[in-house]
């Protein structure tokens, strides 16, 4: 077994109390979260600035639109294909040492995409550092949640990750109004503005100085690249299916090869002796279940912004800052949401929380599906709000139970599969209801353009070209008499598309509180080194807290006899 040592950048001498979650000797737990949450702003904030600002760099850049859409889905592959890489090198070598290496390639790679020439080579310029500013994210995203993990006992970790999911819930909210904003002045400036957000982070790392533990070892490079090719290909062909199509040959092939690549991934994984991911993790009940939640919830979570933007400009008519605004209303329920679900998870455990916000969700996304054809925020705004709350009394939960069940060693390489997990919920998310949008909305718009009087030949090629360019005024060679008509109607059919998603991400909630209902079990259930500083009987009015299966430990760490302290311990 892989013996145990304090992180190099984390000091000697207290990587076994901070590993416990003990945050007296782990400093300020406060600025250690503080600091963990400015280092991963910029990832937030980065999943949906940018989107905003593709107008103005496509204009300036005199990029196709193939191009510009890769300066978007370079950023979000790099991540997906990256993360398990990342949470395993900062359990090897250091999560306080892999944050400040993900800060600084971050920081460069934004101060890049800032200074991209126009010219010829921009198009390879830009994408090329969107995905190292995504490596750079995949790096310090796994190693900063260890952090906070490590940071607190697991009595009081619940609400410290409703904080810090609550910021990451508001910046990715934010992005699109900041966006706004700064590409009013340069839309170079919406990487620029990463620069000053680093140095932060880095000043509050520095006086913080967070502690956690390592394991030493060799990293597992075969897997590696099977999990990122496959990872890579999979998403790719999701992303592809808005530009191809979903029958696309290489689409299917590509997806098929990535799927593949990641079955051979796992055989590889239970044969080697040192993994990059430990895939019998995935024995353990509450952690299997938990990533099945998460993966359903975010095919939801994010694309809920991009869908909620298109319909704010196309059917509400709001501008690229208003539509940022529609898209805060959403926050105003997720903030209270998340504070709910991790106070309630600290007291009884993540089955009940996890339930009743998949059920709010579903409740509150089917209720402002109903709403939407009317083209009014007023109608919506109380049900969007419930939206909001319940996938943020959800979210958190379901995130940090994944990661209670690892050892204090394991933080990393978890948080790394789960948002592996979580990106390609997202992808598939973006990907499938995607498609169901534009079919709902193109079918829609022909039949009342057909309605209006045009040929049905001039009425479907007028609503794919709508549909797939997102324009606002009515194609050339439509009569002026009827182009204010024909603008209402792609309002009305972009709604009804809506409607159709929302209704599609009402049942995928549904889903996952039936996942989480039959699946979890009820008390708080982590690994039995996070359980060691909630031992004292002062705990004894609130939920019971379970250690797993003595059992299971042994299979997970290879040995027929309990697990040694400084060994990597799971949980059931």
């Amino acid at each position: 077994m892989t013996s145990t040592t304090p992180s190099a950048a984390s000091g000697s001498g207290s990587g076994n109390a901070s590993g416990n979650g003990n945050g007296s000797a782990n400093g300020n737990k406060t600025l250690v979260l503080a600091a963990m949450i400015f280092a991963v702003a910029m990832t937030f904030i980065d999943q949906t600035i940018v989107s905003i600002a593709v107008p103005k760099i496509q204009t300036e850049l005199h990029l196709s639109i193939n191009t510009v859409v890769w300066v978007v889905n370079g950023y979000l592959l790099a991540l997906a294909a990256m993360f398990a890489f990342g949470g395993r090198l900062s359990d090897t070598v250091g999560h306080l040492k892999m944050v400040i290496i993900g800060i600084f390639v971050f920081t460069l790679a934004s101060i890049a995409c800032g200074l991209t020439p126009v010219g010829s080579a921009a198009g390879a310029w830009i994408i090329t550092w969107r995905v190292v500013q995504g490596v750079g994210g995949a790096l310090m995203y796994p190693a900063a949640l260890a952090i906070v993990v490590s940071a607190f006992p697991v009595r009081e970790r619940g609400r410290a990750m409703a904080i810090f999911f609550g910021v990451a819930g508001g910046l990715t909210s934010i992005g699109p109004i900041l966006g706004g904003y700064l590409s009013e002045w340069t839309w170079r400036a919406i990487f620029w503005v990463n620069v000053p957000v680093a140095i932060i982070a880095l000043v509050l790392t520095a006086i913080a100085r967070p502690k956690t533990q390592n394991r030493p070892g060799r990293l597992d490079w075969n897997g590696l690249v099977l999990i990122a090719g496959g990872v890579g290909l999979t998403v790719f062909g999701l992303q592809q299916t808005q530009v191809w199509g979903w029958g696309n040959a290489t689409v299917i092939a590509t997806m098929i090869v990535g799927v593949l690549l990641l079955v051979a991934f796992f055989r590889y994984e239970l044969r080697t002796d040192q993994p990059l991911i430990d895939v019998r993790t995935f024995n353990i009940r509450a952690f299997r279940i938990q990533n099945i939640v998460l993966f359903i919830a975010m095919i939801v979570f994010i694309p809920i912004f991009f869908f909620a933007s298109i319909y704010a400009q196309i059917s509400l008519g709001d501008g690229p800052q208003e539509a940022g605004l529609y898209l805060l209303v959403f926050f105003l329920g997720f903030a209270p949401g998340v504070q709910v679900g991790g106070r309630r998870l600290d007291r009884s455990g993540a089955k009940e929380v996890v339930v009743a916000g998949s059920v709010i969700a579903a409740i509150g996304l089917a209720l402002w599906a109903t709403k939407v054809t009317q083209l009014s925020l007023g109608q919506q705004w109380y049900w969007i709000v419930v939206a909001g709350f319940g996938m943020g009394l959800m979210v958190g939960p379901a995130n940090t139970d994944a990661i209670n069940q690892v050892g204090r060693l394991s933080y990393g390489e978890a948080t790394g599969v789960t948002q592996t997990v979580r990106n390609f919920g997202a992808s598939f998310g973006l990907a499938a209801l995607g498609t169901l949008l534009v079919t709902i909305e193109r079918n829609r718009l022909a039949s009342r353009l057909i309605s209006l009087g045009l040929p049905s030949g001039t009425a479907h090629s007028t609503a794919r070209a709508i549909a797939s360019n997102r324009q606002t005024k009515p194609p050339a060679g439509i009569p002026s008499a009827v182009a204010a008509r024909v603008f209402h109607a792609a309002q009305l059919s972009v709604a009804d598309g809506m409607r159709a998603v929302l209704f599609g991400m009402a049942a995928a909630m549904a889903l996952a509180a039936i996942v989480a209902g039959v699946g979890l079990r009820r008390g708080i259930h982590a690994a039995p080194d996070s359980l060691q500083a909630v031992r004292a009987p002062s705990t004894g009015e609130r939920g019971p807290v379970r250690e797993s299966t003595r059992a299971t430990e042994r299979t997970l760490a290879g040995e027929g006899g309990p697990t040694g302290e400084e060994q990597p311990t799971q949980s059931d």
